[in-house]
């Protein structure tokens, strides 16, 4: 049974119409990636469905089991400390909580009244199977995911930027136990550790989802099916979203070969409508009107291919020259009031080169491109451009756009000495600021067409040093495709700091991971920094197996073998010997766990269960040690019989 079905729904604001037509279900497992421009009224939908906005015609039907969680409320005036506002989602089990303290308090007081007992044991029950003795390491486990450090788990809301709110409700929805989430661009404010947290939470997330997101390596990850809000229509195809542009891809292709037939069709036919009308006999015109009948019933079925929306198009061009080496870093650091924000870093980058820089929230990469592009000093370390290296800064707060000019004065009264009136005209149509549009004030602006506004005046510099800090927030996936492809065709360099995943595997020649100790160097896009970083922790568990020569019979080798498997043998015994001691501690508390005292301290029964199931982690660590040291043991012994 769905968990939504919406038939035929039509919203309109004003004389725009938004969609119209739509219906879709949404299945118990759907993991939905909702995908669209800006604009095209993808949060309206959300808001429809939640029941926060009206709409015109159609039916949208909430089963009584559907439990719908969404980032929509409010938290500006909440006084709470971060980690009592997530832990608030649980409030029946907080009320549980209050409920068995009472009942306790009564019992201590000598109470022995037996439906008491009954109410105490019945409560228990619930608490248990509602997830009880976990839901505060749970929420604990969900914050530090998300990018919480643990000492901001203590600190007031009100104390919290609004992108750390946006988080903080973030986490309540996942917690909420909701089995339809309506998660709106979820991944802005995080980090790409956090993202990948995310990531992994919800595809293995039990229950149905609809997100909507630009970011398409985040939706190629978590979605299994896949909304696009387009021409006032819905098009849902099976699949993420790679497979969905796939799918739409062929399907236009099919849609536009159709409509070109048909048209051949319909002139064919025409022309001999035409041809017997001049003949001019009675049953040339009888069948001239015949053809024309059928010519007119395939003009009914004739459908446009549908068109795709205005987007930006524009390129970069470096002016010429500069040296071999574009910018030079070495061993910077820099403190802000005492605090140390980064150190050691080093980085050569060449001329040409594409390089992005990775790393957690609060690690230094702004500060960083701040130092290259002149706009602060470094404490220690040298950070300099090459020769004739000109630089442009795109900055992600956008701060340095003037909100009281109108569009077409922020670019003209930079650009008036250089460039035409006209010209800088036609660059504003190419990034969608058409007629009236250019005499809208800038504090009137969306994000996305501030960003276009940045992304413009980059184009114009004509600098040979592109310092990038998240180009894509703001935009939407035409846009990005459109700055990606103008990016990839750019005959300059590129620095640039993003959690565009996509982005990076697309054009980065280098990825640099920086975290506050210095930086690592990885060749290739996102997706070679991802195998990298897994081969080196497989490396750093699984050592290297010591290599014995076939045909060695010395009595320096084998004594070294013998030696070997008597190491071996010792590594055999110790992991035996920890095992058992694990499990006789498992044992002991699962004996406790079970003891009445126990049972209704909720308490001390969530600390019991948190210790046993690490205990149960380790032996599965300990577990597999072992059999590597028996597979290892194995190995040496049939090497040494071949050799005796």
């Amino acid at each position: 049974m769905p968990v939504l079905t919406v038939n035929e729904l039509k919203k309109s604001f004003v004389t725009r119409v938004l969609f119209e037509n739509i219906s879709f279900e949404v299945g118990k497992n759907d993991h939905i990636g909702l995908i669209g421009v800006n604009g095209c009224g993808k949060t309206t939908l959300f808001r429809i469905i939640e029941g926060e906005e009206p709409y015109d015609e159609g039916i949208v039907s909430i089963p009584r089991d559907t439990t719908v969680g969404s980032m929509d409320q409010s938290i500006e005036e909440d006084t709470r400390t971060l980690f009592d506002y997530t832990l608030a989602v649980f409030d029946n089990l907080l009320a549980i909580e209050n409920d068995l303290d009472t009942i306790n308090a009564r019992l201590e007081k000598g109470e022995t009244d037996g439906k008491l007992l009954d109410r105490q044991h019945a409560l228990y029950e619930r608490y248990e199977a509602a997830g009880g003795l976990t839901f505060r390491s749970r929420t604990r486990s969900t914050l530090l995911g998300l990018g919480f450090a643990e000492d901001e788990l203590t600190k007031a809301i009100p104390l919290f930027s609004g992108g750390q709110k946006n988080k903080a409700q973030l986490a309540r929805v996942l917690l909420s136990g909701s089995n339809l989430l309506l998660l709106d661009e979820p991944t802005n404010h995080l980090d790409i550790s956090a993202i990948e947290w995310l990531e992994s939470f919800l595809a293995d997330y039990p229950g149905a989802f609809i997100v909507i997101s630009h970011d398409r390596y985040f939706l190629d990850r978590v979605t299994n099916v896949t909304f696009e809000l387009k021409d006032r229509k819905l098009f849902v195809s099976k699949g993420n979203y790679s497979r969905h542009m796939e799918l739409r891809s062929t399907a236009r292709e099919l849609e536009l070969k159709r409509y070109l037939r048909t048209k051949k069709e319909i002139s064919r036919i025409e022309g001999m409508v035409e041809q017997q009308r001049r003949w001019g006999q009675e049953h040339n015109f009888i069948t001239a009107a015949s053809k024309q009948k059928a010519a007119d019933r395939l003009r009914e079925t004739l459908v446009e291919p549908e068109r795709d929306p205005a987007s930006i198009h524009f390129s970069f061009t470096a002016k010429e020259g500069g040296g071999s080496e574009a910018a030079v870093i070495k061993g910077l650091s820099k403190s802000f009031g005492g605090r140390e924000v980064f150190k050691n870093a080093d980085l050569l980058v060449k001329k040409g080169e594409k390089v992005f820089i990775l790393g957690d929230n609060g690690c230094g990469k702004t500060t960083l491109l701040n130092i290259l592009a002149g706009r602060l000093r470094p404490t220690s370390g040298a950070a300099y451009l090459g020769a004739h290296t000109e630089a442009a800064y795109y900055e992600q707060t956008m701060t340095g756009l003037d909100t009281d000019k109108t569009v077409l004065s922020e670019v003209w009264d930079r650009y008036f000495n250089t460039i035409s009136h006209k010209d800088i005209r036609n660059a504003l149509g190419a990034f969608l600021f058409r007629g009236d549009d250019v005499e809208k004030k800038v504090s009137m602006l969306s994000g996305g067409e501030k960003a276009r506004i940045q992304l413009l005046k980059l184009m114009l510099t004509k600098a040979n040093l592109l310092l990038l800090d998240e180009p894509t927030n703001h935009l939407d996936i035409p846009s990005r495709e459109a700055l990606e492809n103008a990016l990839d065709e750019y005959n300059g360099t590129v620095i640039a700091v993003t959690h565009d995943r996509y982005l990076v595997n697309r054009l980065a020649d280098r990825v640099v991971v920086m975290d506050h100790d210095g930086m690592t160097e990885y060749v290739g896009g996102y997706d070679d920094y991802l195998a990298a970083r897994e081969e080196a922790k497989l490396s750093a568990v699984e050592k290297e197996p010591v290599k014995i020569s076939q045909n060695a019979a010395d009595y320096k080798e084998m004594k070294a073998l013998k030696s070997e498997i008597a190491r071996a043998r010792t590594a055999v015994s110790r992991a035996e010997k920890a095992i058992q001691e694990t499990e006789s501690e498992l044992e002991r508390l699962n004996l406790e766990l079970s003891t009445p005292e126990v049972a209704f301290d909720y308490v001390r029964a969530g600390e019991l269960s948190e210790k046993a199931a690490e205990l149960k982690r380790n032996a599965e660590n300990l577990f597999r040690e072992w059999e590597q040291a028996s597979e290892r043991l194995a190995e040496l012994n049939n090497d040494r019989e071949e050799k005796e």
